[in-house]
């Protein structure tokens, strides 16, 4: 059988393309090479819970906010939702002391102007600026001025006091907080949505991964798990054909991949359009840093559950943590994240921590593989999870002896499920400095290939779901990209 659209990848990118264009009337296949569907929105089960990878929490859910329109779209609205303390969504701790991120612009301006009363001026003007970023269509082509701008230098020239740029940069653990190459208009849409308004899953990422993957069935469109893809075939400069390792071969009239870009043209091994020139662009892409995380099983009634994020640092240098860490691998900063109690308990029974690791610290062990492992890896693992519980406790009490049980992932556990380089947490580095060369579009240059995905355009859970809807309209013909 031959489809209009093969996307290779069932991450969140993938099945937004998926569940889009087989509502659309296209007959789509999805290619997995894992053994279930959801790349890092997908959950694990372990002692009767569920851990979820990467899903942590949302913004912008509420009725006319940012993300609710295309997650009622995707049908994900109807999923249980429970929205975070509009007093302080997230806590940021810095050196002991502790400052909230309200919901809602005005009232962010007004908790954090308490405590910095001279800096309310230059807290209006960066949420001015969160807006205008709302406004604006993905930058797939004109360089605006938040894109040619860099986070860091915007945000010292706009705040006087350095501890204000620390504190409203403290709960960016979803981005990677690079000085020198981080563009303003990618720090600006992984924060501004999240002051809209911020939302937890009640129950497990797996709850989207369904619900996509069954509107995807009913619409007609088609999920096949073990589906490895080893080759994609060009033919006339165009690929006709995705081979796997299982030994299927499927034809299609449009491919998309939701995998790395560096992999995705690795794939095509013959071409008569792509060039040495763009091959080695390809391979040479810079990507983030990964993440170490801990997910916790909590004892029945010790912790009571928390509605908002924690995020704790011993010194004021958000931006520069993860490099600084010394020869003992000491954790400058960490994120915590409590799961919401499904049986309508107070308390919890998961706690998730998270804190970047650079690739040098397990490249010793890059040549091993999930389950293989050297007794040396694991001791690292251990001794990095000891040093990120006693960081959480100081702003957890008695979270140690909460702990029932718990379980460790590191860069090089993503990049064995995911295939990601280094088991990046954010796909492609973007760059300011060389936005074009580092943001790259949906259309590739064999036309009938396209990307999608985190490596794209903007990553986390909104900036996915967006790229994938510009790579759905160019399927559609709504636009070129």
């Amino acid at each position: 059988m031959k489809y209009d659209v093969i996307i290779i990848g069932s991450g969140f990118g993938g099945l937004v393309c998926g569940h889009i264009l087989s509502k659309s009337g296209k007959s789509v296949l999805l290619l997995e090479r894992q053994a279930q569907p959801g790349g890092c929105i997908q959950s694990y089960r372990r002692e009767g819970l569920t851990f979820d990878t990467g899903l942590h929490y949302v913004g912008g859910l509420a009725e006319g906010q940012t993300m609710h329109r295309l997650f009622d779209t995707l049908g994900l609205m109807k999923l249980p939702w429970h929205r975070l303390d509009p007093k302080g969504f997230d806590l940021v701790t810095i050196g002991g002391d502790t400052f909230a991120l309200a919901e809602g612009y005005e009232n962010f301006v007004d908790t954090l102007a308490k405590d910095f009363p001279k800096e309310r001026e230059a807290l209006q003007r960066y949420t001015d600026m969160l807006r205008k970023t709302q406004e604006l269509d993905l930058p797939t082509a004109d360089v605006n001025d938040l894109q040619s701008a860099g986070a860091y230098e915007w945000l010292t020239k706009n705040f006087q006091d350095p501890l204000l740029v620390n504190i409203i940069s403290g709960n960016a653990l979803k981005m990677e907080l690079r000085r020198e190459s981080l563009p303003l208009f990618t720090f600006a849409h992984g924060q501004s949505s999240y002051i809209q308004s911020s939302w937890r899953l009640k129950g497990d990422g797996n709850m989207i991964v369904r619900s996509l993957t069954d509107d995807i069935s009913h619409y007609g469109g088609s999920l096949v798990c073990r589906a490895e893809v080893e080759e994609l075939i060009e033919k006339d400069g165009r690929i006709v054909a995705a081979r796997c390792r299982n030994g299927e071969t499927y034809e299609a009239d449009i491919f998309i991949s939701d995998v790395h870009p560096t992999l995705t043209f690795s794939w095509i091994r013959q071409s008569q359009v792509l060039k040495n020139m763009f091959r080695r662009r390809m391979a040479s892409l810079e990507n983030t840093f990964g993440m170490f995380t801990a997910s916790l099983t909590i004892k029945e009634g010790t912790l009571p559950y928390f509605n908002h994020n924690k995020f704790v640092y011993t010194r004021p240098n958000v931006w520069t943590f993860y490099d600084e860490r010394d020869q003992k691998g000491d954790i400058g900063g960490v994120m915590i994240s409590c799961r919401v109690p499904e049986d309508g308990s107070t308390f919890t029974r998961q706690i998730d921590l998270m804190t970047p690791v650079p690739w040098n610290e397990c490249q010793q062990w890059e040549d091993s593989r999930i389950f293989r492992r050297s007794h040396a890896y694991n001791t690292w693992k251990e001794e990095t999870y000891t040093r990120c519980l006693a960081l959480a406790e100081t702003v957890v009490p008695g979270l140690a002896d909460a702990v029932e049980s718990h379980y460790t992932s590191t860069p090089l556990t993503y990049r064995d499920y995911t295939l990601t380089p280094f088991g990046s947490a954010y796909g492609v580095r973007k760059d300011y400095r060389n936005l074009m060369m580092t943001m790259l579009s949906p259309r590739t240059p064999l036309p009938n290939l396209l990307l999608t995905g985190q490596n794209i355009i903007l990553h986390g859970l909104e900036g996915v779901a967006m790229t994938a809807t510009h790579t759905c309209k160019a399927v559609l013909g709504q636009f070129t990209v």
